[in-house]
């Protein structure tokens, strides 16, 4: 992409000028959303679904070598380990994604 001062004290900004630009930018945010989006529902089944909604079912269900019963173990524990390993994929997926699309913000090492 490229960027042009705009002189005005508003730093620099991406210019938008072709359509294939605009293409590209509405191509990135519609893959950002939906990574979101795809995110979210796994963060809604976890947290509400296991957690709350099916406890009952899951607590049939002991979670091996620690005889916790497995919807107690969601609600308390499990949803947490699966947010930190929803945040590490998120990131991986937008680098890779920023870099796809050139909007990386490269190595500074």
């Amino acid at each position: 992409m490229t960027e042009q001062s705009t002189g005005d004290g508003t730093g620099d900004r991406p210019l938008e000028t072709d359509a294939q630009t605009k293409a590209r930018h509405a191509e990135y945010w519609r893959r950002n959303i939906r990574l979101v989006g795809m995110f979210l529902v796994v963060w809604f089944t976890v947290s509400y679904g296991f957690g709350i909604i099916f406890v009952d079912a899951l607590d049939h269900f002991r979670l091996p070598g620690t005889n916790f019963p497995l919807g107690f173990w969601f609600a308390q524990q499990g949803a947490i380990y699966v947010f930190v390993v929803l945040i590490f994929m998120y990131v991986r997926l937008m680098n890779a994604l920023d870099r796809e699309f050139g909007v990386d913000e490269g190595d500074d090492t």
